[in-house]
């Protein structure tokens, strides 16, 4: 994922190094006024367009227009394709549904994923389904009308093609500088034209809605009205730690390779109540919608095992994105005028939504961010006079919007906000049965680290269930530290009808 990347985006090439090039940093030219109060909205694990009866990406896009007008971008925490971040999905699953956001959307069927422009920006983050992709033979079967399709009767639409994501390059067509399309004679008219913008880096992008709209790398940072924003691409350092020896007293590879095998007959199970069901009916198309949410859930599953098991000859950890945020992180609290950061990325290292809180993959996220946390404190001593490193963390990957407040974690992430914004367009996930506390062994004790104070997921049973898809807008009040108002605003699809509502906001 990291070459891959790199080669898109020329980094590093010497017509970039030439011109002292930071491909890191963007300085968004918007017009707007760079001191005061400004607003921006969330969302998060979007990407399908393939509901039964209704398309809850279109619906908060449409709550979404009310507030265009006011808010300055939008963040994206990853997951914009599902399933398998096929290009051919991009029509379905984000053209059509923000066309608004889009300069020409008037005419979405014109529109091609790879040349877009934003006319309200969206700053984005790739998720775990931006990088997927199907082997070969599956991709080629998933086309064919036997035997595959008859096995389960056209019942599941896994929004797959034969591509998948070509390792994320779908996602770098569509919302990266693709500096690697550029025949060699026009690169450095498009770096003169595009890297200009000056700063204590080295030049960077400049990014002008409705005119040049693209990201300069996969993580990289901006600052709006004194507020630092970093965007991480967590994919390349989610692989979990090696595994131990054991777990619960039984040898921990066969263990996990025996919990694999049983979520693989749950998987099975799945498809066979699938086939036996009809999409034309309304009601058996909702029991559908939930088949393929518990599919895809019971995947990610086995796939947070399959790393387990590939951990002790495959741990790769990207050691220089990690670094680069700490470097970054310490000059932005070096810089006077800079009053709060706020960092974005997909897996949230924090949450309760009912299967992530036990995954290697949140446990590996969560000690990496920690240790560069404790670095960053390390380093700038007393400058926070109490306060947390990162004002704000924003996040996806947990199907839901949650608040949580980190306590004293033993770490720099300790009295921390942390929001989950990953509820706005695809299947919706309960909260565990364990409820709002998350506990962490420390030692040979258990700690409480975290408490959530707002879940909102799927709820509810049979004809009574919930599905409240949402996204927030975050309106920042300037300060040391900075406030920021949240206001949650949800699309609930209950009784086969939408009801709106906008919660309460609340300052953090």
């Amino acid at each position: 994922k990291i070459q891959k990347m790199e080669q898109r985006v020329c980094w590093q090439s010497p017509a970039i190094q030439q011109r002292a090039i930071d491909q890191t940093r963007l300085v968004l030219e918007d017009g707007k006024s760079a001191e005061g109060e400004f607003s921006f909205m969330v969302i998060g694990d979007s990407g399908s367009g393939y509901h039964r009866g209704h398309n809850p990406q279109r619906q908060i896009a449409l709550q979404m227009l009310a507030h265009q007008s006011d808010c300055r971008f939008v963040l994206h925490t990853g997951d914009v394709i599902y399933l398998v971040g096929s290009r051919e999905y991009y029509p379905k699953n984000f053209i059509e549904p923000y066309r608004e956001f889009l300069v020409g959307g008037d005419r979405p069927d014109q529109l091609h994923y790879d040349r877009l422009t934003f006319n309200l920006p969206f700053f984005l983050v790739p998720g775990n389904h931006d990088y997927y992709d199907l082997p070969l033979p599956y991709g080629l079967a998933l086309q064919a009308t036997l035997p595959f399709r008859y096995l389960f009767r056209n019942q599941l639409d896994f929004d797959v093609k034969l591509y998948g994501s070509e390792q994320g390059n779908a996602y770098a067509k569509a919302f990266l500088d693709y500096l690697k399309a550029l025949p060699a004679a026009d690169l450095d008219r498009h770096l003169d034209t595009h890297y200009t913008a000056p700063t204590p880096t080295g030049h960077c992008l400049r990014y002008q809605p409705s005119q040049f709209t693209r990201l300069p790398n996969r993580y990289y940072t901006f600052r709006v009205n004194n507020i630092d924003f970093f965007a991480l691409d967590s994919n390349t350092f989610n692989t979990p730690l090696p595994l131990p020896k054991t777990i619960d007293g039984q040898d921990a590879r066969v263990a996990l390779q025996q919990q694999r095998a049983d979520l693989e007959k749950q998987r099975l199970d799945l498809f066979r109540q699938a086939a036996q069901l009809n999409d034309h009916d309304p009601q058996q198309a909702e029991q559908l919608d939930d088949l393929h949410a518990k599919e895809e859930q019971l995947g990610e599953m086995i796939r947070d095992i399959d790393k387990q098991l590939a951990a002790d000859v495959t741990t790769v950890t990207d050691t220089a994105q990690l670094d680069w945020l700490q470097q970054r992180l310490i000059e932005s609290w070096q810089t006077e005028s800079v009053q709060g950061r706020i960092l974005f990325f997909h897996h949230p290292p924090y949450v309760t939504e009912a299967t992530k809180w036990e995954q290697a993959q949140t446990l590996a996220i969560r000690w990496r961010l920690r240790q560069v946390l404790d670095g960053v404190a390390a380093q700038i001593g007393d400058l926070p006079q109490g306060r947390p490193i990162v004002d704000l963390v924003l996040n996806g990957h947990a199907h839901c919007l949650e608040y949580l407040r980190t306590l004293d974690t033993g770490h720099a992430d300790a009295y921390t906000n942390w929001i989950v914004c990953g509820g706005s367009g695809f299947s919706l996930r309960r909260q565990r049965s364990e409820g709002n506390d998350l506990i962490e062994p420390r030692g040979t004790e258990n700690h409480l680290v975290a408490q959530s104070q707002l879940y909102i997921g799927r709820s509810g049973q049979g004809a009574d269930k919930r599905r409240p898809y949402s996204f927030i807008r975050i309106d920042v009040k300037p300060g040391r530290p900075p406030k920021f108002v949240v206001r949650p605003a949800i699309a609930e699809w209950y009784h086969r009808n939408w009801h709106e509502s906008t919660l309460e906001p609340f300052v953090i």
